[in-house]
């Protein structure tokens, strides 16, 4: 995964690496540093090496700071996202005093990484200390585009929930697609969760309230709803998931898309996000996704932090979202 992304952000280090070792040459040849008369040929090197200085000018660095945009834009960064990025890497280095001699790669590589740690750094939450401290059962609505893995998102959180120890109730919410319950209650039934349900076509906001008295009555930690998948263009599909969120008051709502979508994420996840606002997001296939732009946009463009990304087909194919994570990934 990052594939794309991360061979981008290396070949922008070494370039940059290159430029800044430029400078350096340019200024010993041009201001070399005086080393003590006394002192013998190593030494004189190693002073004329390692105490020069040097200060990075925009002028150096404004070409290859528009390659790097592009190349962002490449691996399905949004815009306005590289753009950020590529001016938080220009603070950090224009201007700056550099010694002659440090490793340039590490001066190269540290820019990158702040300016995309900012960016994907966003609303730090919690997940799991928020599920422990919250009075029970947590209602949690799972919201999304049509065929982006958002049922099967529902049974890998649920079978995270059980590995945790929790009690878990699974709410068939998507009642307008065709095959959605029997969907979700073949994923229930290979987990061993409880599910409730209603007949196609009936209320969703209904069938999510019968979930949640259920759990209460039962003594069920976590109620799990899944919802019709809808674009933010269908007023009648969206009207409904309002009417779900309104009369539940879910302690969660999470949007689910794919990585693999890239900017159609990014700008989905927006409109949800002014329609139902959401506590966080979940990206499907990041393991297909060989670009990355989506994970490191999303946060920034909805101001949520993304939750977790499936990684894979089976339901423990599902990874708690680290922005250490990512960097690790994406400079290994």
């Amino acid at each position: 995964m990052f594939e794309n992304l991360k061979e981008k952000l290396g070949g922008f280090k070494k370039i940059l690496g290159g430029v800044i070792e430029s400078k350096e040459k340019e200024v010993l040849k041009n201001e070399p540093v005086e080393p003590p008369e006394k002192a013998g040929i190593l030494d004189k090197i190693k002073a004329a090496v390692f105490e020069g200085e040097f200060i990075i000018e925009e002028s150096t660095l404004k070409e290859h700071l528009w390659e790097l945009e592009m190349a962002l834009l490449e691996s399905d960064v949004a815009l306005p996202v590289a753009e950020n990025i590529v001016e938080s890497v220009k603070v950090e280095l224009v201007g700056t005093r550099r010694r002659i001699g440090s490793d340039t790669g590490k001066i190269a590589e540290s820019a990158l990484r702040n300016s995309i740690s900012k960016v994907i750094s966003v609303d730090s939450f919690d997940f799991d200390a928020f599920i422990n401290k919250s009075p029970k059962p947590v209602s949690i609505v799972f919201v999304g585009v049509n065929g982006t893995g958002k049922t099967t998102t529902v049974a890998k959180m649920a079978e995270r929930f059980r590995g945790q120890g929790y009690s878990v109730v699974i709410a068939a919410g998507d009642t307008f697609r065709a095959g959605a319950i029997e969907q979700i209650e073949r994923h229930a039934e290979t987990l061993g969760i409880k599910i409730i349900k209603h007949q196609e076509g009936a209320d969703p906001a209904a069938i999510v309230y019968d979930a949640i008295q259920f759990a209460r009555a039962k003594h069920k930690d976590i109620v799990l709803a899944d919802t019709a998948g809808r674009m933010h263009t269908n007023v009648n599909l969206m009207d409904q998931l309002k009417k779900v969120c309104r009369v539940n008051k879910p302690d969660l709502i999470i949007f689910v898309d794919e990585a693999i979508a890239g900017n159609d994420a990014i700008e989905r996840a927006k409109l949800f996000n002014s329609a139902v606002p959401f506590n966080g997001s979940i990206l499907t296939k990041q393991d297909a996704d060989a670009k990355g732009g989506a994970a490191i946009s999303i946060s920034y463009a909805t101001g949520k932090p993304i939750l977790f990304l499936g990684v894979g087909q089976t339901y423990k194919d599902l990874v708690k979202f680290d922005p250490d994570w990512l960097l690790e990934r994406l400079f290994e």
